[in-house]
């Protein structure tokens, strides 16, 4: 036992190591992937390994192909770095090794997802009586919600779609954003609608759904089974759809609203930007990360559904063997795709615990504040932003297409921040989101004397 706890010593305190080295760390990664499979390669040995060299050979291998993304100046992908009490309590789960199918495997497991799922719903003002799915990203949580779509809008036409399937089912329209992000249509592949169903909405100026080009396609098909696909947080733009308008525009035509806030649900955490998401009660289903802007550890997202037992309609099943399964409150494995559960909400309630409903708040006012920072610092010094900067999300041009490549590339390979490029309407841009936790505004001054730098 006393080596057992030198070896978790030693890996959390090789962690803690890495996490100290943030702020004044390169935040690209020092070799390319072709050179990290020589270190981890090899034919696997034929006799066991001592667990202390294997994790000594571990860190070796990895350490020079890390990304600082859990650092002040990475600025990619919606993400922020692991809240402190998060992370310790990730690596509690791991010690702990609990399985969180339901309240049988493991009671705490389940215990700690009922009391964080009733504060994420406080802060996002979703109803209190929704059922929250603890899954591993905003994939599996659309894809959760628009499984409870399908089910609810066929059972309203008298079709049992888990039983019989989509063989002769009766045709759903799927309406969404043309600016919709890529895991809508992967879901609605996986969920056996194909993508080709979507019918898109036009865009207004800054990414949001038009609602009179939402209205016109409402109108313009036929009655019947219908899922509409919102959004709050534009992944380009940070824009977000108006949700009263449009749900209440959807209830009007008998359909389905769900709602992908992989990011920008947050904004109703927040006093100054709670109206962009005014009326997100109204929707059907909702689906948000964790991982992002709460900057919990990865494999941490919420399916919300306002009618439980329709989510796990979608979701559930039983089986002789699984003690706990079906019947009562839908909990744990009912509520998503998955039966062998990580214990993924301790660290959800230990990050909730560590911020309060203040410092979540104050979590997103800052990111907001340091993103207008950025989008001031940029115009000033000459480039274009392209977009109304309203929640985390900037949009970057150095010119033609060409030359904003050259300067996202250049970037990375600085190392002072990182920043990805993205296409938005037929044009290149650097993308810069402001997620994490721990970046404060020399971050973001170092960041733009760094860009500023690299594009002359």
């Amino acid at each position: 036992m006393e080596e057992l706890s030198r070896l978790f010593r030693s890996a959390a305190d090789h962690a803690a190591d890495y996490r100290r080295s943030l702020p004044d760390r390169p935040v690209g990664a020092s070799i390319d992937q072709s050179a990290l499979a020589d270190a981890f390669s090899g034919p696997l040995p034929s006799a066991p390994s001592p667990p202390e060299q294997v994790l000594a050979d571990l860190v070796a291998a990895a350490e020079p192909g890390l990304i600082a993304s859990a650092g002040p100046r990475y600025f990619g992908f919606v993400v922020g770095g692991a809240l402190p009490a998060a992370t310790a309590a990730d690596i509690l789960a791991a010690g702990w090794d609990q399985v969180a199918t339901n309240a049988v495997t493991s009671p705490a497991a389940i215990a700690a997802e009922a009391a964080a799922g009733t504060w994420l719903k406080e802060l996002l003002g979703i109803p209190a009586s929704a059922s929250v799915g603890f899954v591993t990203g905003c994939q599996a949580a659309n894809t959760a919600g628009l499984a409870a779509a399908r089910h609810q809008v066929l059972a309203d036409v008298g079709w049992d779609v888990e039983r019989r399937g989509l063989l002769g089912a009766p045709p759903i329209r799927v309406i969404a954003g043309e600016e919709r992000h890529g895991t809508i249509d992967r879901s609605l592949r996986l969920l056996g609608l194909g993508a080709d169903v979507v019918e898109p909405v036009p865009a207004g100026p800054n990414g949001a759904v038009d609602l009179g080009a939402l209205g016109d396609v409402l109108r313009a098909g036929p009655p019947g089974p219908t899922i509409v696909c919102l959004q709050a947080g534009n992944v380009n733009t940070g824009a977000c759809d108006r949700l009263r308008e449009a749900c209440e525009l959807v209830r009007r035509h008998g359909g389905w609203v769900h709602v992908d806030g992989a990011f920008g649900l947050w904004a109703a955490a927040s006093p100054g930007t709670r109206h962009l998401v005014d009326g997100l009660e109204l929707a059907d289903s909702w689906a948000c990360d964790g991982h992002k802007w709460l900057n919990l550890p990865y494999d941490s997202a919420f399916a919300f559904c306002a009618r439980p037992e329709v989510h796990a309609a979608a979701m559930s099943y039983t089986a002789a063997y699984l003690v706990g399964s079906g019947g009562g409150v839908p909990v744990g494995a009912d509520l998503t795709a998955e039966s062998s559960r990580r214990a993924r909400g301790f660290a959800v309630w230990a990050g909730l615990r560590e911020l309060g409903r203040d410092g979540v708040a104050a979590l997103v006012g800052r990111c907001c504040a340091l993103a207008r920072r950025f989008a001031d610092g940029l115009t000033s010094a000459g480039f274009e932003v392209a977009n109304e900067v309203v929640l985390n999300q900037v949009l970057v041009g150095f010119g033609d297409d060409v030359r904003t490549d050259r300067v996202v590339a250049a970037v990375q390979a600085d190392g002072t921040c990182w920043a990805g490029g993205t296409t938005w309407r037929g044009r290149r841009f650097m993308r810069i989101s402001v997620s994490n936790a721990i970046t404060t505004e020399a971050d973001v001054d170092r960041s733009v004397a760094a860009i500023t730098r690299l594009a002359a």
